[in-house]
């Protein structure tokens, strides 16, 4: 007998498929633009200045970039001062969105995920990649769960060799 036809590769004959997260994650800059830099004396938003901002502001700058949109002063800012951005924005940025880079992540990968073909999963053991070399947020792998329970047969979190298991439909 060979050496090597007494080795079996358990995890390749298990038929679990691997789910790397990380293959979702947007590449573009991820950037917070701060609306207390237009508040006057840090209080307020003032309408004739920031529509004069707004006209005059660089917004070439964004292209492709991944926008979170705060306001980190306790100030009054109206609604319609985060639309303007937004609309500002939108032609030039991949993504923007009201809130932190958490947030801004979050977005991100509820979008990547929901252009995955499900019906490739349908009746899988499905295991969720958990060892990532970048943090990914826990959303992520909430909105995973939630895409794949409906469809696979098992979900399981970590690695082929040692996972935890999270589903297993009842047949």
């Amino acid at each position: 007998m060979d050496i090597q036809e007494s080795f079996v590769n358990k995890v390749a004959a298990s038929g679990l498929i691997t789910f790397n997260l990380e293959e979702y994650l947007h590449p573009g800059e991820r950037i917070v633009y701060d609306i207390k830099e237009n508040l006057f004396h840090g209080l307020m938003l003032r309408e004739r200045d920031f529509r004069e901002f707004v006209k005059t502001h660089d917004w070439e700058a964004y292209t492709g970039k991944n926008v979170a949109v705060i306001c980190s002063a306790d100030a009054i800012v109206p609604t319609w001062a985060y639309m303007l951005l937004a609309n500002r924005m939108k032609p030039y940025a991949n993504e923007i969105v009201f809130g932190d880079l958490e947030t801004l992540e979050t977005v991100l990968f509820t979008k990547a995920l929901s252009k995955i073909d499900l019906k490739a999963f349908e009746g899988e053991r499905v295991v969720v990649k958990g060892c990532a070399d970048i943090t990914l947020p826990v959303s992520a792998y909430v909105e995973i769960t939630n895409l794949l329970t409906p469809v696979v047969k098992s979900i399981m979190y970590g690695e082929p060799c040692s996972t935890v298991p999270i589903y297993k439909r009842k047949d």
